[in-house]
């Protein structure tokens, strides 16, 4: 898998998890132990998103 690929993968995931966590919020009996576990789950994909954008950006240049 190409790193472009990889981040694309990640950037998916991402914005799934992003809107999981909206329609979650929407319900007044959200389970606050799982949204503070998808939240942190899209977190860590977005510091390894960045991670790769900047080591792409190096192997680039």
């Amino acid at each position: 898998m190409s790193l472009e690929s990889r981040i694309d993968a990640l950037q998916k995931e991402h914005d799934r998890l992003d809107g999981v966590i909206a329609q979650e919020l929407l319900h007044p009996s959200a389970d606050d132990l799982e949204l503070s576990h998808m939240k942190r789950e899209k977190l860590r994909l977005k510091d390894e998103i960045v991670k790769l954008m900047h080591l792409n950006a190096a192997r680039v240049n």
